[in-house]
C-alpha cells in the first residue's frame, strides 16, 4: 500500500508537524527526557469500560501518560488476557512495547524479533483467530503513506480482510481516535464499517476519559484541546459471513 510519508529524517519531521503540531517536535522529546522525574509524580486515573474499572497505564515508551494509549494498552492487556488459549492476532505491534507478548503480531513497517513483516490484506494464514485487535493502527491505512486512492476504500477493504481471518466466534477489536483521518470518520458516521458494537470515550481531562455516545467522541477534535487523541473508538465486529450474510 505504497511507503511511509513519514521515510527518512525530513520526511518524518514534515510528516509529524502536520499531524501533531510544530509545538510537538519540541515537547516530544522533553517529555521522554524528563520520563523519570515525570511518571512517579503523575496521580493515578482510572476509566470504565463494560462495567469494569481500569487503571490508566503510564509507561515512558510513546508517552502513554499523554494520549490515548493510557487506555487502549488497559484495553488490549485485558482482550488478550481473555483469550488465553485462544488463537490471538495483533495487526501494528503496540502491546509487545509494553509487556511479554505471545501471540502473533503482524506489522508492515516495524522491524522487530517475533513481527511478521507484512500488509495485513496480504496476509491469509492457514490458521483462523478467535481474537483480532489492533491499536491505533487502521486510521494511518491509505492516509499516511504515498499509495494512490481512497483510504476509506482501504480501510474498509482491511477491515473486512481481518474479519474474513476470524474463527465462528472470532471477533475483532479495533481502536482509533475521532478527527485524525476524515475517511475513516465519515466510514463510521454514514454506517459504512457497521461493526457489532461501538464503545465511546472522550477525554475530560489530561488523563481523565469517559465513556459516551459516538457524537459526543466526535465532537472533539485530535489534538485539541489536548495532545494527541481526545476522542476515541473501540470498535467489535464478528465474523464477515456472520455480520453480512
Amino acid at each position: 500500500m505504497g511507503s511511509h510519508l513519514y521515510a527518512g529524517l525530513t520526511g518524518r519531521v514534515s510528516w509529524f508537524a502536520r499531524r501533531f503540531g510544530w509545538s510537538e517536535i519540541l515537547l516530544k522529546p522533553l517529555r521522554v527526557v524528563f520520563a523519570p522525574v515525570i511518571l512517579p509524580v503523575l496521580r493515578p486515573e482510572s476509566f470504565t469500560w463494560r462495567g469494569k474499572k481500569f487503571s490508566c497505564f503510564y509507561h515512558r515508551y510513546n508517552m502513554t501518560w499523554c494520549g490515548e494509549r493510557m487506555i487502549e494498552v488497559p484495553i488490549g492487556e485485558s482482550l488478550v488476557t481473555g483469550a488465553s488459549g485462544g488463537r490471538v492476532l495483533e495487526v501494528g505491534n503496540v502491546l509487545s512495547h509494553y509487556f511479554p507478548s505471545r501471540h502473533t503480531i503482524i506489522d508492515k513497517y516495524e522491524i522487530s524479533p517475533g513481527v511478521i513483516n507484512t500488509d495485513i490484506i496480504e496476509y491469509n494464514p492457514a490458521e483462523r483467530f478467535d481474537l483480532i485487535l489492533s491499536i491505533s493502527t487502521f486510521e494511518h491505512i491509505g492516509f499516511d503513506d504515498d499509495a494512490p486512492g481512497s483510504s476509506g476504500e482501504k480501510i474498509l477493504a482491511c477491515v473486512r480482510h481481518c474479519q474474513s481471518l476470524l474463527t465462528d466466534k472470532g471477533r475483532l477489536f479495533l481502536t482509533f481516535p475521532t478527527g485524525y483521518n476524515p475517511d475513516l470518520d465519515r466510514l463510521l458516521a454514514d454506517g459504512s464499517l457497521s461493526p457489532v458494537s461501538l464503545d465511546c470515550f472522550w477525554r475530560q481531562g489530561p488523563r481523565k476519559w469517559v465513556s459516551c455516545d459516538l457524537p459526543e467522541a466526535a465532537k472533539h477534535p485530535y489534538r485539541s484541546r489536548y495532545p494527541y487523541a481526545n476522542g476515541l473508538i473501540l470498535a467489535e465486529f464478528s465474523r464477515m459471513d456472520r455480520a453480512h450474510p
